[in-house]
């Protein structure tokens, strides 16, 4: 049975324990982190440098977690801001303007770009739809549909209302339901 996280973070929080803390957390959330972050980023090679960038965030601010929130919703937090930050500076890198209603045809291509791509599979279509869609609507469909976080725990980590966060999937559906019909 894995530890809970209160344990993983008495762990990290005694000088004799920390690093087995610190490992265990990693231990517990890399995967799951990996692949919120994937969904996002779409390629390995940009999932992995983020991450990267999550787990060095995570040792650094460990020591100043006031345990305001879960572990859980303060990692998906700053995995999400990276992610998002990442996708920023690719959008900044090709020119273009970022904003919730901003759909990054790169996305698609970098997509189709995966060695596994396969366009004849349910999954791949899935993910082709997922793309087409604006980068909020995008982020609460991959955390409500594959993470299966409640409205409550996204509203955390996103720091927004669950009203608007419920609006947001409505849409994300629709849409990924229409361009599904038409691929």
């Amino acid at each position: 049975m894995q530890p809970d996280d209160l344990q993983l973070l008495q762990w990290f929080n005694q000088p004799e324990t920390r690093e087995k803390g610190y490992t265990a957390i990693i231990h517990k959330y890399q995967q799951p982190l990996y692949w919120h972050i994937r969904r996002l980023v779409i390629s390995h090679a940009d999932a992995d440098d983020v991450l990267q960038n999550v787990l060095l965030k995570v040792w650094k601010g460990l020591d100043s977690f006031r345990e305001e929130s879960n572990l859980y919703t303060w990692l998906y937090r700053i995995a999400t801001n990276e992610s998002l930050s990442f996708l920023a500076k690719e959008q900044r890198r090709g020119g273009f303007n970022l904003d919730d209603e901003y759909v990054n045809p790169a996305m698609v291509d970098k997509l189709q770009a995966e060695p596994y791509f396969n366009e004849a599979q349910i999954e791949w279509k899935l993910q082709s739809a997922i793309q087409q869609l604006p980068e909020k609507q995008r982020l609460v469909f991959n955390m409500r549909y594959f993470d299966e976080m409640s409205y409550q725990t996204m509203s955390e980590v996103l720091q927004t209302s669950e009203g608007a966060l419920k609006a947001s999937y409505h849409h994300a559906v629709k849409k990924i339901a229409e361009a599904m019909k038409q691929l």
